[in-house]
């Protein structure tokens, strides 16, 4: 299973998830510090994919962190 973590809105901010899970691994005030925050747990458990949903809660960006595999690599 690949190493994930979605940002995703509640009503008392924003929440680190991981797929599955139970419980949010962090809760921020702001979309950015979740970001943040996910980005360092992907960095520190090996990489992976960073998936940032909107205020609605659809995605609307992801990112591989490094040295995550990105399933969709630039060309070139």
């Amino acid at each position: 299973m690949s190493n994930r973590r979605h940002v995703v809105p509640r009503d008392d901010g924003w929440a680190v998830v991981r797929p599955g899970a139970d419980r949010a691994s962090s809760l921020h005030a702001t979309q950015n510090e979740a970001i943040q925050r996910s980005r360092q747990i992907l960095t520190n458990s090996g990489g992976g994919e960073n998936v940032i949903h909107n205020r609605a809660g659809r995605i609307r960006d992801s990112d591989t962190v490094y040295p995550g595999n990105d399933p969709f690599p630039p060309k070139g």
